[in-house]
């Protein structure tokens, strides 16, 4: 069974910083992109930040270069450093991953359970 464990979620005062982790565990063929989604109360999840295996960067444009995504392909992780935190950057983070579980699968989608982050004064 493929799961995604994340971390680091917290409150924070605006300015701060806090790092995301998430790690892909179980049994699979091989991960493509992995990334972050958030949702704040009564909005659509909206795309934070992507990475593919190879490195290619997709993000948000209110990342704004306070966000970078990075990835370890051997520890099967990928991880969200924030800074310049903000109070609209309140929500609900989920980790995001395209899994291919065996070699007779198709790649699907993968979801955390989500970290929250509130970003208060």
């Amino acid at each position: 069974q493929v799961q995604l464990v994340e971390s680091g979620g917290g409150l924070v005062q605006p300015g701060e910083s806090l790092t995301l982790s998430c790690v892909a565990s179980g049994s699979f063929y091989s991960i493509g992109a992995m990334g972050w989604y958030r949702q704040a109360p009564g909005k659509q999840r909206e795309l934070v930040a992507t990475i593919t295996s190879g490195g290619t960067i997709t993000h948000a444009d209110f990342v704004k270069g306070r966000f970078t995504i990075s990835r370890d392909n051997a520890k099967n992780r990928v991880s969200l450093l924030m800074n310049s935190l903000k109070p609209e950057d309140t929500a609900a983070y989920y980790c995001n991953a395209r899994i291919r579980r065996t070699v007779a699968h198709m790649e699907r989608d993968y979801w955390g359970q989500g970290t929250q982050v509130t970003v208060s004064s």
